[in-house]
């Protein structure tokens, strides 16, 4: 699909399966965090909306202010985190790149990369915007 020029109707209708849909103060800044420490890739990046890519996942991000009508808006804390309570996992990216790459967005490093015992190696990172995302990899042989 053409990110970039597709129409809003055309994209909604193509959705499916599980979406996720996050509210940010600053659409431009949250793109930037993801495409630095992700390399996931933001299209339509506008004021209030952007589309971004993460291998073949697609998720969306909208402004604070275009849910002034949804009742959802008013549960939002003032401050971080937003996202308390739901960690986004992203199963293709190495941790210990991810929070290199997080550590000069001065982006706070919740848990350093770790291996764990269900055979990832992963870290907690929390943007800006208050929500905990974890990269992840499988464990090598050499490390379990």
């Amino acid at each position: 699909m053409d990110f970039e020029n597709v129409s809003a109707g055309d994209f909604g209708k193509s959705l499916s399966g599980v979406g996720l849909n996050l509210l940010v103060r600053d659409v431009a800044a949250q793109c930037a965090f993801f495409e630095t420490v992700f390399q996931a890739k933001a299209h339509r990046i506008s004021a209030d909306f952007a589309i971004v890519t993460y291998g073949t996942d697609v998720f969306q991000l909208h402004s604070d202010g275009t849910y002034h009508a949804n009742p959802l808006l008013n549960l939002l804390p003032e401050n971080p985190p937003r996202g308390a309570g739901i960690e986004i996992r992203l199963y293709d990216t190495d941790p210990d790149q991810a929070v290199v790459r997080a550590q000069t967005l001065n982006a706070m490093i919740l848990q350093e990369p770790t291996n764990k015992p269900h055979g990832l190696r992963e870290a907690y990172i929390l943007c800006e915007n208050g929500y905990a995302w974890v990269p992840s990899r499988a464990l090598r042989s050499d490390e379990a």
